[in-house]
C-alpha cells in the first residue's frame, strides 16, 4: 500500500485528487496539506504536489515528490535539486496516469509526462566516449531493463508483462529514458543505447 499525501492550497483540487485515487487498491491517501512543509513524513511515501506557486525553500524530504503542473519551467530547479522531487505530470493527467506515476515514484524512479520533460536532460550529440557518467541523471536499473527489452523488439504491453508492471508505468519509464539519453523515439533510443554502451545487439 502506497501512502500518499495531497498538497495544494485549493481545497476543491485536493478533494478531486483524493476522489481520483480512491479506487486504486494499492494507494491510500493518508493526508492533505496546504503546504509541502506540513506533510507528515512518517505517514507519507509520495506527495502529490498540485501547486507550484511557492516551491522555493523546500528542504530535503524523506518521501518522493510528484508535481502536477503544465508549467515545467517553474519546477525545473526542484527536479534538479535532489530534494526528493522525482517527476512531473500534466495537471490534466488521468487517474490511471496519476496512479502509475505515484507507483513509479514510490519505487524510487523518475517519471515525466512526454511533452513536459522533452529536452530537459538531453545529452550533447556527436560526442565520443559518452558513458553513464555523462548523463545529467543516470538511467535507473528499471529504465535499463525497459531499454533492453525495447531493443529486443518488444512492444510496451510485452515489456509490461516481462517486468510485471503496468503498461502506463512502461510509458513513464520510456519518456524518462528518452529525455535522459536524448532520443525522440524507440529507434533513436536503441541507437543511442548502443552508442552509449547501455545495450548490445
Amino acid at each position: 500500500m502506497i501512502r500518499v499525501a495531497i498538497v495544494s492550497p485549493n481545497h476543491a483540487l485536493r478533494v478531486g485528487l483524493r476522489e481520483m485515487l480512491s479506487n486504486h487498491a494499492n494507494i491510500r491517501v493518508t493526508g492533505e496539506a496546504v503546504r509541502l512543509a506540513d506533510v507528515n513524513e512518517h505517514e507519507t511515501e509520495v506527495a502529490v504536489f498540485a501547486s507550484v506557486s511557492s516551491v522555493r525553500g523546500i528542504e530535503q524530504k524523506d518521501f518522493g515528490i510528484l508535481f502536477l503542473t503544465d508549467d515545467i519551467e517553474t519546477v525545473k530547479p526542484m527536479l534538479a535539486s535532489g530534494i526528493g522531487a522525482r517527476g512531473v505530470l500534466s495537471s490534466e493527467a488521468s487517474a490511471h496516469e496519476l496512479a502509475a506515476g505515484i507507483a513509479a515514484v514510490a519505487e524510487g524512479l523518475w517519471v515525466g509526462a512526454p511533452g513536459l520533460v522533452e529536452g530537459m536532460m538531453r545529452l550533447p550529440r556527436g560526442g565520443e566516449g559518452l558513458g553513464n557518467e555523462s548523463f545529467s541523471e543516470p538511467l535507473t536499473a528499471r529504465e535499463k531493463e525497459v531499454l533492453h527489452h525495447m531493443a529486443e523488439g518488444l512492444a510496451n504491453k510485452q515489456i509490461a508483462l516481462e517486468l510485471g508492471i503496468s503498461e502506463h508505468t512502461v510509458k513513464f519509464h520510456l519518456s524518462a529514458l528518452y529525455a535522459k539519453i536524448g532520443a525522440a523515439g524507440r529507434t533513436e533510443a536503441v541507437k543511442r543505447g548502443i552508442e552509449l554502451g547501455l545495450i548490445s545487439l
